[in-house]
């Protein structure tokens, strides 16, 4: 068995939870997530099924999509509605300061990681020393907003936004940030993931209706999810020479475009995925085996 799922996960449980209950529903071994949403988070959570985890680090970098809502008036100690008070503040921003200002943070940004985070620092992750009480300062990393845009207000201190970022952005730390920048404060209390690379939420399954059954129906196969990979068409005999560690001397792609060292291909036989394959100097090298068989 091998493809992907893309899971509607819900609040209160974490990414591995669910992929503990696919491999149970499935009776398989192998499976896992792309890229973890918090138990604070819900919606898309692609999980790789059989040999399809090895497509992990393909999907690494891909887009995503969240609706979040912030609560303006208070930070906390892990920036989300799970952590303690640690600032409070009587400014809450109009909608049209916040329009103003989320305009600030377009394009690529550094962003400071909140402390209760994964990121490591000398081996050990953030959250860990956080708990253990001790005092971090973590360094900015670029990352890229390429949509932020307020959908509406909730209440007198709550909003709800849209946003599109690179992969390794912290919404929080977008909250914490958001409420600096209008000489107030705020926390993220709710964080939906509506796209994550291709996977839509609107295709998704939820988990709690999960059964074997729909699993099994729901199994995206590789060419749907490697669609936007160029292809290399290769002979049943070519692809036995690949895997002996021959050479096999590429011209061009199926489409007829000169090929580009650049990317990997997608390496078909027989209208069978069989892997991830570059180029160099012209010749084919297998990157990611795949096939099933």
């Amino acid at each position: 068995m091998i493809g992907v799922l893309n899971i509607n996960k819900p609040r209160g449980i974490t990414s591995s939870q669910v992929v503990v209950k696919i491999k149970k529903l499935l009776g398989i071994k192998k499976a896992g997530h792309m890229g973890t949403l918090d138990p604070l988070a819900s919606g898309v959570l692609p999980i790789c099924v059989g040999k399809a985890t090895r497509l992990f680090d393909y999907f690494l970098k891909k887009q995503k999509t969240y609706i979040a809502t912030f609560k303006f008036g208070e930070e906390t100690t892990t920036l989300d509605s799970e952590g303690e008070i640690v600032k409070t503040s009587d400014i809450i921003p109009s909608v049209e300061q916040l329009e103003r200002t989320i305009k600030t943070f377009l394009g690529e940004i550094n962003q400071i990681p909140p402390i209760y985070s994964s990121k490591k620092i000398d081996g050990k992750k953030a959250y860990d020393l956080a708990r253990a009480g001790k005092k971090l300062e973590l360094k900015p990393c670029k990352v890229c907003i390429y949509n932020y845009k307020l959908l509406k207000q909730i209440d007198n201190k709550t909003f709800e936004f849209l946003i599109t970022c690179s992969a390794g952005t912290y919404i929080r730390a977008l909250a914490r940030d958001l409420g600096n920048g209008v000489k107030s404060c705020a926390t993220m209390i709710n964080l939906i993931r509506i796209k994550s690379g291709n996977f839509d939420i609107k295709d998704s399954v939820d988990f709690d209706n999960l059964t074997k059954e729909i699993l099994i129906n729901n199994l995206i196969p590789l060419n749907l999810v490697l669609a936007d990979f160029e292809k290399i068409l290769l002979t049943n005999q070519d692809f036995q020479k690949l895997l002996n560690g021959q050479l096999v001397k590429i011209g061009c792609t199926s489409q007829e475009k000169s090929l580009n060292e650049n990317l990997n291909y997608v390496i078909v036989v027989e209208e069978e995925i069989k892997g991830i394959g570059y180029l160099s100097n012209g010749i084919l090298k297998m990157k990611t085996y795949l096939d099933d068989n």
